[in-house]
């Protein structure tokens, strides 16, 4: 209990209704910050199901091409067509400040600009299955990178929103209430010294007026010998 760990002085009551108003408005900002982050984190969410299906889909299209290109292929010419890359790809990270979190936000360019220079072979000798498997791996990789981006998001979020979760209800259940606690404690205790020094006040003040004057001050007159 807070009674028992509270030293019962007006300083301590001072220090102690500072801490109160310092809780209640940080429990104040703290709730906002978790409902803003629930709604982004929300939003992030549906973004991350739609993209889901968008990169299974784009995938699923791409391998029914590359499985088209192979049957139209022997598997000697189809490894020699990918075996070397022509393009390359540099992948670039930053990150952004959302409600006190870093969330990652990634981008990428290209050797040269040129989308024909995906192709890494002749179109002599290969099918054109294989041509349609591989732009649509170069149109899925953007969502790849943007789902992976927001999955991210995602989890960084949903750990800020639990870390925020505990302190707000270590506010709400614990802080909050036991310094409350401690308030009234020290108030009903500086309140009971208040009455008792009142009348030991009182009873110092009727014996000296009656050992000086031999008067009675609740009688209003003279003590008789």
């Amino acid at each position: 209990m807070a009674s028992v760990n509270v030293n019962p002085t007006r300083m301590e009551l001072t220090r102690l209704k500072k801490k109160l108003a310092t809780a209640v408005k940080g429990h104040r900002l703290l709730k906002d910050k978790r409902d803003e982050l629930m709604r982004q984190f929300l939003d992030l969410v549906r973004e991350d199901m739609e993209l889901r299906k968008k990169v299974e889909k784009g995938l699923a299209d791409a391998n029914r091409e590359f499985v088209l290109a192979r049957s139209g292929m022997d598997e000697q010419t189809l490894s020699e067509a990918l075996m070397a890359p022509k393009q390359e790809v540099y992948l670039k990270k930053s990150t952004k400040n959302v409600m006190s979190v870093d969330i990652p936000v990634f981008d990428y360019e290209t050797r040269t600009p040129d989308e024909n220079d995906m192709y890494s072979y002749g179109f002599a000798f290969t099918s054109s299955d294989l041509d349609g498997a591989v732009s649509s791996l170069s149109e899925v990789f953007k969502d790849m990178l943007k789902l992976a981006e927001v999955e991210k998001s995602c989890q960084l979020m949903s750990a800020e929103i639990e870390k925020t979760r505990r302190r707000v209800n270590a506010l709400e259940h614990v802080i909050i209430p036991e310094t409350q606690e401690g308030i009234r404690y020290i108030t009903m205790k500086l309140d009971e010294n208040e009455r008792s020094t009142q009348v030991r006040l009182m009873k110092v003040k009727d014996m000296m007026l009656n050992e000086a004057h031999g008067y009675d001050e609740k009688l209003k007159a003279p003590v008789e010998e």
